[in-house]
């Protein structure tokens, strides 16, 4: 049974396994995660958290991008976690990775420059979603940015219809906000601003959009 708070990597423990694989053949995965680490521009001395970080590879990313940051992973599965350490283990990459939920992060206030996200708010209850936004903001200095890849409003009758699948498996209750295209309305009911809409990319099981905000 799926826990009421907390949905596993394609929402069974069982295909945690196979995560990287099904990310990486139907979501054009490389191209995505570097637009996204791209337009963080993310400095020496930047403390960057990578917000639900599965198995790292966009952690991993960051710190390769950008080796003089800070980067710390936060996922509410250990055993997701496990994998995340291995992968930087074997990419000779320093991160830190801490066991959490979006909706409760144990950080302090105003403690990071920047917080990344990657199709993870779809699997979020639309309570949820407002909660960990708060969070993320809080969080975040002033002037931090928040930048986010996640499922977003289909481009075309292909994309809706290919998109289905990813409704059926993580619940349409969870995954209804981001297909709809709200993101970007509840980012800025967290109160971010600046909130826009940078790229997005047609694939598989959908079309992927990333936005860009900023905390004032």
């Amino acid at each position: 049974m799926k826990n009421e708070k907390y949905i596993p990597a394609l929402s069974y423990d069982l295909l945690t396994p196979f995560y990287d694989t099904a990310v990486r053949l139907t979501t054009r995965e490389k191209i995505f995660k570097k637009a996204l680490v791209e337009q963080a521009k993310i400095k020496a001395g930047h403390r960057v958290l990578d917000l639900a970080c599965g198995t790292g590879t966009l952690t991993v990313l960051i710190k390769n991008a950008q080796p003089q940051a800070e980067v710390i992973g936060i996922d509410g599965d250990a055993k997701i976690l496990e994998i995340a350490k291995t992968k930087a283990k074997e990419s000779g990459v320093e991160i830190g990775f801490d066991e959490g939920m979006s909706f409760d992060l144990p950080y302090e206030n105003e403690s990071f420059d920047r917080v990344v996200s990657s199709l993870f708010f779809h699997h979020l209850t639309r309570g949820n979603k407002l909660k960990t936004l708060r969070e993320v903001k809080r969080i975040l200095k002033p002037n931090g940015e928040f930048h986010v890849a996640d499922w977003g409003l289909p481009t075309n009758l292909l994309m809706k219809g290919s998109s289905y699948l990813i409704q059926l498996l993580d619940g349409s209750e969870t995954t209804a906000d981001s297909f709809n295209g709200l993101l970007p309305k509840l980012m800025t009911d967290a109160g971010f601003e600046a909130v826009e809409e940078t790229n997005l990319f047609n694939s598989l099981f959908g079309t992927i959009r990333l936005h860009q905000s900023r905390k004032p």
